[in-house]
């Protein structure tokens, strides 16, 4: 499978989209400025206790507090909270966390009182983001992502991914990270670890544990709280780091600053795969060049419509999200009830698991299958949903089909869900429905170019028009195009931009910037 990133760069913040042979499967909006929290590490302050809850409410310096359920503090609560006085008290001194001795754990059914006192400062790591009116969630369990390992202070344990397959492997990985590892500290291997070799897993290790020994550091210079301790990387360092594997194709950006640094990072990570990465210089948008516009028109909305006539319609509520599969005008050739349904949901169900990543939809989603009578089509379809959804890197659960044909599916949620307006008001007619003719907009687009030409003495002229537009103006031999061209005697160049709103135009000057025609 070809896996193309395409990155867009832009005044209004930078865009990703992922393509897996051609197909968006996941796309991203990151606006300027905005905070993405996901994996940071803070030391915060106890703002208030709920008991009732059994949860409490942490000042991390973000506009809403954090919260921390009893159940998210971890078993060796008592030993942070040690580690973390003698790091406060000793005032540049960094003990080592090898060299600690563990209390005793918590107790799975306590109470956080027990645990935590009105401000006092406590070591977090944020796992949610913030989502409507509530603010991020927080775990004491730290951890530090790295390429092929996630370190894990104040822990013993050794994981590996369960996509690792060979027994072999798993044993060779193992042997590995436990040399590695000092006392204190276990370590998640990810499925990047495969085939590695001992010296890019060391390599990846020692920068991790430079980031913790710099956590601990700051810690050491004294309490000031809240103070972000340890931040992710740029998301797009993030976003190679968690996506790029062996099958990844090309990474294509349409900034040369966001391809400098991309190259750079490529070349740190992973050399042999920095070739990969490309500038695109054309002269259309970078996303409407590879067709993800519009793929982002046909696949964000209410309705989806997919091939042979099925459709699906997406709700969301404030307590889950539920999908109801359509079979619209599609029948088999046998006009057989059973095997239209079977057809239908199979054909559905692989698009359901795309939509849940490229929307980045969380939490409960009940999907209304066309019901199945036959046992054998009821497993076949479970089967085909768990295959779809094993594709995406969120955790997930999948449940059998409800006597009903209701398939429930759970998935992880850290970040507000992606949501793109795909329909517009018309910016000519402002919702009344009515607009000029079109002769009118042809006259009005040659009183400019008289303009610009004319007075303002512009010999190359880039005009950028809707497809409908773009056809009209340039249909048959002798098209208003040509009359322009023959009139002005300059070559007017016209292109088709599915961007672009109906009625809506705009030109351009030889080096692509946009001309006022004010």
């Amino acid at each position: 499978m070809d896996r193309d990133l395409v990155i867009s760069v832009s005044k209004q913040g930078i865009d990703t989209a992922l393509l897996e042979d051609k197909l968006l499967v996941e796309y991203r909006q990151d606006k300027p400025n905005a905070s993405h929290l996901v994996g940071d590490i803070y030391l915060g302050r106890v703002r208030k206790l709920m008991p009732g809850l059994n949860a409490a409410f942490i000042d991390v310096d973000c506009d809403k507090d954090g919260f921390i359920h009893y159940q998210d503090l971890g078993e060796d609560m008592p030993t942070i909270n040690q580690y973390l006085k003698k790091c406060i008290e000793t005032k540049g001194v960094s003990p080592s966390l090898e060299k600690i001795e563990y209390a005793e754990k918590v107790a799975k059914n306590g109470n956080i009182s027990e645990q935590l006192v009105v401000g006092a400062p406590i070591l977090v790591q944020i796992n949610k983001e913030s989502i409507s009116t509530k603010g991020p969630r927080l775990s004491t369990e730290i951890s530090l992502a790295g390429r092929y390992i996630v370190l894990m202070p104040f822990s013993s344990q050794c994981a590996i991914s369960q996509r690792i397959r060979s027994k072999e492997e798993r044993s060779r990985l193992r042997k590995i990270v436990q040399g590695i590892c000092p006392k204190n500290f276990g370590a998640i291997i990810r499925t990047n670890a495969a085939n590695k070799t001992v010296a890019e897993l060391e390599e990846d290790f020692r920068q991790l544990y430079a980031r913790w020994a710099a956590i601990v550091n700051k810690l050491s210079k004294g309490d000031r709280t809240p103070q972000c301790l340890d931040s992710e990387q740029g998301q797009l360092s993030v976003l190679l780091r968690d996506m790029l594997n062996a099958d990844f194709t090309t990474i294509t950006v349409n900034d040369e600053s966001c391809y400098n640094h991309i190259s750079e990072y490529m070349g740190s990570i992973a050399p042999e795969k920095q070739s990969i990465v490309k500038l695109y210089t054309g002269q259309e948008p970078i996303f409407d060049h590879f067709g993800v516009t519009r793929q982002i028109k046909g696949a964000f909305g209410r309705i989806v419509n997919l091939k042979g006539g099925i459709y699906l319609i997406i709700e969301r509520t404030e307590a889950l999200h539920v999908i109801d599969v359509n079979s619209g005008h599609r029948l088999n050739a046998d006009n057989n009830q059973e095997a239209n349904a079977i057809a239908v949901n199979l054909e559905a169900a692989k698009e359901i698991a795309r939509q849940l990543r490229l929307r980045d939809i969380g939490g409960i989603i009940v999907v209304d299958f066309i019901d199945l009578r036959d046992q054998e089509n009821r497993k076949l379809l479970y089967e085909t949903m768990k295959t779809e959804m094993a594709k995406d890197r969120a955790r997930h659960s999948v449940l059998p089909p409800s006597k009903f044909g209701l398939i429930q599916i759970t998935r992880q949620r850290v970040r507000e869900e992606i949501s793109v307006e795909t329909r517009e008001c018309c910016p000519t007619c402002q919702g009344t429905g009515k607009i000029q003719p079109t002769i009118f907009i042809a006259n009005e687009i040659e009183n400019h170019l008289h303009y610009l030409i004319q007075q303002q003495g512009e010999k190359h002229i880039t005009l950028c028009v809707h497809p409908v537009l773009y056809a009209y103006l340039t249909k048959g031999l002798f098209s208003i195009a040509c009359k322009w061209r023959w009139h002005f005697k300059k070559y007017i160049r016209i292109v088709s931009r599915t961007s672009m709103p109906l009625l809506n135009y705009k030109f351009l000057n030889k080096h692509n910037e946009e001309l006022s025609i004010e």
